[in-house]
């Protein structure tokens, strides 16, 4: 008898318990971060009313004034999510071929160092039209050997590719601290001040007119060129199959280890041209925070949009939009300049938590299982 009531409660489910989901239909899983943003939205008003003993209401009035309540304030919105909104489509490659890039930040300074460089000695030498074509392809090169170093060490010697890319990033840091006492002088500060601000030689110029024009264009061009290449590309379907399936790569006669390198090769290319991007078509200086963190936060990006260019530009849009507001919030009410990231990071919080609900699922009560 006591043998039966051991076994009786053995053969019983837990009270709760996580299933991975068969499927959820697109509507579904987009109703999900929708209820997840309107959640997170309630949650940061209350920070709100607690920091700042004001109207919720009237705060994200002022969120909204703050990301496009001007036109400049606009198109820093559209300067920022492009940048971001580049770097998560420098990731795809790499993460469709499950191979976790987490270097991206050091991949963009790298590029930043290269354009940089050649704003800094060939600005005065050569026609400006020449300058900008050398400066995407040298920071597409810099960023490439950026994304190569880890390629070919987990190609070959299957490191983890985490930690690697991870470090790489440190190394890239000390590259253009070494860069920026050399270019400003060992009393400077950790910032190169506003590269060819008389000439303007290596900025990007306007486009029909508009700022930042040619950032669009670049972002625009090469974001088509990557959804292209991953979904209609011989190459692109190598990398789809190298990520599910080593063996079954290999069995299907695909080179495994070529196409890791190569697929690194891009995406570290495209994270270089981002920091082109940052430099020439924006900043106009290079110093340690360039990359401004947004190589950690297109990771975000990456995954929440699986991968999908549509989908990062909305979520990009999303947090640039909720990020400039933030900041404008955090001057106006006299508040500590990490408030926005109290804020950002509620957001960010919700958007992370509602992809668990939207690939598993939460089973209560209890059932039998079956004995043979």
């Amino acid at each position: 008898m006591h043998m039966k009531s051991i076994n009786t409660s053995a053969n019983k489910e837990p009270i709760m318990r996580i299933t991975k989901r068969g499927s959820i239909s697109l509507s579904k899983a987009w109703l999900v971060r929708v209820i997840a943003i309107l959640l997170s939205l309630v949650v940061c008003a209350l920070v709100i009313v607690v920091i700042t003993k004001q109207n919720p209401f009237e705060v994200y009035l002022g969120i909204i004034n703050g990301a496009v309540g001007t036109n400049r304030r606009l198109w820093v919105t559209i300067r920022e999510m492009l940048t971001l909104l580049i770097i998560a489509v420098g990731l795809i490659p790499a993460f469709r071929m499950k191979f976790w890039n987490i270097g991206a930040e050091g991949q963009i300074l790298m590029g930043a160092a290269a354009t940089a460089a050649l704003m800094i000695y060939a600005g005065s030498n050569i026609p400006n039209w020449l300058l900008l074509i050398l400066i995407v392809i040298a920071s597409a090169i810099a960023g490439a050997i950026w994304g190569l170093l880890p390629g070919i060490f987990k190609a070959y010697f299957n490191t983890n590719e985490t930690l690697f890319t991870l470090m790489l990033n440190y190394v890239a840091m000390q590259i253009v601290n070494f860069c920026i006492v050399f270019w400003e002088s060992p009393a400077g500060s950790n910032t190169v001040g506003i590269i060819n601000q008389g000439t303007q030689k290596g900025w990007f110029p306007s486009v029909f007119g508009l700022n930042y024009g040619m950032n669009l264009a670049v972002v625009f061009i090469i974001t088509v060129m990557v959804y292209i290449y991953m979904k209609y590309s011989k190459q692109g379907y190598e990398i789809a199959v190298v990520g599910e399936s080593h063996n079954t790569a290999k069995y299907a006669g695909i080179d495994v280890k070529k196409v890791i390198i190569r697929t690194m090769l891009i995406s570290g290319a495209v994270c270089g041209i981002a920091g082109a991007i940052i430099v020439s078509g924006s900043s106009h200086t290079i110093s340690l925070s360039t990359g401004g963190g947004r190589g950690f936060t297109a990771i975000i990006v990456a995954w929440m949009s699986k991968f999908n260019p549509l989908a990062m530009a909305a979520v990009s849009s999303f947090l640039v939009f909720m990020q400039q507001g933030a900041i404008q919030i955090a001057t106006q009410y006299g508040l500590n300049e990490n408030a926005s990231d109290v804020i950002t990071g509620i957001l960010l919080f919700f958007l992370i938590g509602c992809e668990f609900f939207i690939e598993y699922k939460v089973v209560f009560g209890r059932k039998k299982r079956e004995v043979l």
